[in-house]
């Protein structure tokens, strides 16, 4: 079951075979505790010798070492495909249900359509990018695709949906159950239903009249953008050399991601600090003073350092004009360096150093999301954070996409 016109499909989805711990198996997104050794070497404590999704995916915290595990992530799939997993949705999407430490979040996995999707800052796709793509990233991520036999994502895409239509109704009546348990390393707890036949129509319908709402904008990528970016890399590669029925129905021309109404309760928006090292703060200050683009005296960003504090007024939300001003600066001062920081007391910890300089922007508002896409493209990078760490979206499902 598909639908090109809202760019969404059904798809065969696997989850573990029966009997395996899946807690052992669902880690959490490849990208998160990349500072952090310890948490990943207490997830592969955990997980030991059991069939997990620690096996099939690349944490980041070991880019460096990707040639290798590459080689050995693809090994893995394909002796999983023969042993360790099933097919738990032959033709629909899965709802689910998440405990996270803001609240309950709903979400629904669903394939969508890499041809809808462009990740351009000007991109007026029906699937855009919310942050800027940074093209270094891409590459290391379509390595690991472009010879996987599965997807197993990270991937989190928002949809506008104030009226809750969409997601939500599913639950009224959620059918089988696939999963119920509680993530490893503090995650919460998950649960998982299948969504087949009528119900997964209904999908469809709320989604079509959502569209016509849309102005073009109907899904925005909240988590995973780089993942999605590489996907869409490998579905460019190899579409020039299909034929008109396999260009319609290849798997590669789909990605599997989980779909999450922009107006649950449970999804936080979290600012994104920043930090410049290896500068004189009254240089910072004086530069951001004679900028046209702050006025003194605001709160839209604070400014601290080991002497003290100054807010600055901007006209709009802060985040382009800060980010520009950082650039900027950078480019004049190439002995300095920045940092994106999650949180006020990690940043605060950084600021006792007589060197550095901490921004800190206000919280971007959900509501303006959509709206600014659609008026002014892609947010710079690194502009928001939904959620804490452990509140990412954990390695659970998969889908067929290669050999």
């Amino acid at each position: 079951m598909k639908d090109s016109n809202i760019a969404l499909s059904t798809g065969e989805i696997l989850l573990p075979a029966h009997g395996l711990n899946y807690e052992k198996w669902a880690v959490v997104a490849c990208d998160q505790f990349t500072a952090e050794p310890d948490y990943w070497h207490g997830v592969e404590a955990f997980v030991g010798d059991a069939p997990s999704s620690l096996r099939i995916v690349l944490p980041e915290i070991y880019l460096e070492e990707r040639k290798q595990r590459i080689r050995e992530i693809h090994g893995a799939m394909r002796v999983y495909l023969g042993n360790a997993v099933r097919v738990a949705v032959p033709d629909g999407f899965v709802i689910t249900r998440r405990q996270t430490s803001s609240g309950i979040r709903e979400g629904l996995l669903a394939c969508v359509d890499l041809e809808k999707y462009d990740f351009a800052p000007s991109s007026k796709s029906l699937i855009r990018a919310t942050e800027g793509t940074v093209p270094e990233r891409v590459p290391p991520r379509a390595e690991m695709r472009a010879g996987a036999p599965l997807e197993c994502p990270h991937v989190m895409m928002l949809i506008d949906d104030p009226e809750h239509t969409v997601i939500e109704p599913a639950f009224d009546d959620p059918g089988q159950e696939l999963y119920n348990f509680d993530l490893m390393m503090g995650g919460g707890h998950v649960q998982g239903w299948a969504l087949e036949n009528g119900r997964a129509l209904r999908v469809f319908e709320a989604l079509a009249r959502l569209h016509e709402k849309s102005d073009g904008l109907l899904y925005a990528v909240g988590d995973g953008n780089h993942s999605l970016a590489a996907a869409k890399k490998c579905w460019e590669d190899v579409k020039g050399s299909l034929s008109a029925a396999e260009f319609d129905s290849h798997p590669a021309r789909y990605a599997l991601v989980e779909l999450v109404n922009l107006h649950c309760p449970a999804l936080k928006f979290e600012p994104i600090h920043r930090v410049l090292l290896g500068v004189e703060p009254k240089e910072v200050l004086a530069s951001m003073r004679r900028s046209r683009s702050f006025k003194r005296g605001g709160e839209d960003v604070r400014v601290a350092f080991a002497g003290g504090e100054e807010g600055f007024a901007t006209a709009g939300h802060p985040i382009r004009p800060l980010q520009n001003f950082l650039d900027n600066f950078l480019k004049k001062h190439p002995g300095a360096k920045i940092d994106y920081i999650h949180g006020e007391d990690a940043l605060r910890a950084l600021l006792a150093r007589e060197d550095a300089v901490g921004f800190m922007p206000r919280a971007f508002d959900k509501a303006e999301l959509f709206p600014y896409i659609r008026a002014n493209g892609v947010l710079p990078r690194k502009t928001f954070s939904m959620g804490e760490a452990r509140d990412k979206r954990y390695y659970l499902e998969m889908r067929r996409i290669g050999r």
